[in-house]
Order: structure tokens, then C-alpha cells, then sequence
């Protein structure tokens, strides 16, 4: 029986999370938070009885790192994992390394508020959650969701804007309705999608 899975989880809380950083590209590690974040999941993923075949992930560490730990409480560290930066997190170009504090002194609360939460106005030097979209959701479209439709059970660990840019497509949320959704750090959403892509149903473990 093929049931389509497609499991989506937002990396731990990584170090500049918990710096409150604009963190965009840069390479860091997660925090002893997120690593606890990171077994919870599979701890959660394991007590619903799931199962993997492949995993993708970004290029980040903080994205590799918490599928490896989701993975190790699956006792599924063998199978495959696909590393791709169109995955990656959204780009916060110069405002990556500054407090979110700092950065509204610098610009003002309202300004740092559009960057953050427009849908197609960037940082500068940065990307939108629009130009994430046109990166992330090509790559779902081409590698992702036809291993998901051949009945591949699909695991992938990722960002809170690379995944925001996903959900919004899956759970067809408009370009305003998307901007209010935050995504839990280390809280499997499992799909399951319906023969014409479509979801069929939707589980988020955040409560489990």
C-alpha cells in the first residue's frame, strides 16, 4: 500500500536562535536546547511507529545535525540523506550576525518588521520569503515530491522560512495567511498526500 508519507521538521533551536541573530546562511551549530529538540522528534516520529527510506536536508549544519539525531533515535542511521542548498534557510543578507534588537534600532521596528514578515520585500542584500519559495519549492517539485508519489517514505529536516515556503504550497495558505505562520523548532508535521499531490492528511506532533 502506498501511503505517500512526507514528514517536514524544523531544525532544533540552534546557538544564534538563542542569541536571538539574524542567522540566514551562516553555518551554526544547535544549541543543547536544540538538541534535545532534535531526539524529541525522533522520539516522536519512533512512538507513531514511522519509518524512513530517504532524507533530505539543507547544507547547514543545524539542519544536518538535527537529522542525524532524529535518525538515531529512528535506529535509521543508514539510509539515504540528500544534502542541497536550495533547502537552506532564507538568505537575511546584512542582517545576518545582528540582534533582532540591535537591528530595529538600526532600521526601526517597523522596517525590521517588513524585512521579517513582507512576502516579497528583502533585507538587503537578502532574500524574501518569495525568493526562498522560488528556490525551495522548484527542488520540492523536481526531487522531493516524485520519490514521495512512488510511495518513498520521505523524511526532511530544514528551516523555519525554506519550510514555511513549503507548508504554504502544501496547506495552501495565501501569501498574507503564510506570513503568520511560525514553525515550532523540532515539531514533525507528517503529511500524507493524496494521488494527485494534493494532502490528504495533515498531523503536527507539537502537542504530542
Amino acid at each position: 500500500m502506498n501511503d505517500r508519507l512526507l514528514v517536514l521538521v524544523r531544525h532544533g533551536e540552534s546557538e544564534w536562535n538563542l542569541k536571538n541573530l539574524f542567522t540566514g546562511w551562516h553555518d551554526c551549530e544547535l544549541s543543547e536546547k536544540g538538541v534535545q529538540e532534535a531526539r524529541a522528534a525522533g522520539k516522536k516520529l519512533k512512538a507513531q511507529g514511522l519509518t524512513f527510506d530517504i532524507a533530505f536536508t539543507s547544507a547547514l549544519k543545524r539542519a544536518q545535525n538535527t537529522l542525524g539525531l532524529i535518525l538515531e533515535e529512528l535506529g535509521q542511521t543508514n539510509i539515504p540523506i540528500i544534502k542541497d542548498q536550495a533547502l537552506n534557510e532564507r538568505d537575511y543578507g546584512d542582517l545576518v550576525g545582528l540582534n533582532k534588537d540591535d537591528a530595529r534600532k538600526k532600521w526601526g521596528d517597523e522596517q525590521v518588521h517588513i524585512w521579517r514578515r513582507s512576502y516579497d520585500i528583502a533585507p538587503p542584500n537578502g532574500e524574501s520569503l518569495k525568493d526562498t519559495a522560488a528556490r525551495v519549492l522548484p527542488y520540492y517539485i523536481s526531487e522531493i515530491l516524485p520519490r514521495v508519489m512512488r510511495g518513498d517514505r520521505v523524511l526532511v529536516a530544514a528551516h523555519g522560512n525554506s519550510l514555511r515556503a513549503l507548508v504554504m504550497v502544501l496547506d495552501r495558505h495565501t501569501t498574507k495567511s503564510i506570513l503568520e505562520l511560525n514553525l515550532g523548532t523540532g515539531v514533525p508535521m507528517i503529511y500524507h498526500l493524496a494521488a494527485d499531490t494534493t494532502v490528504a492528511s495533515k498531523q503536527d506532533l507539537a502537542a504530542a
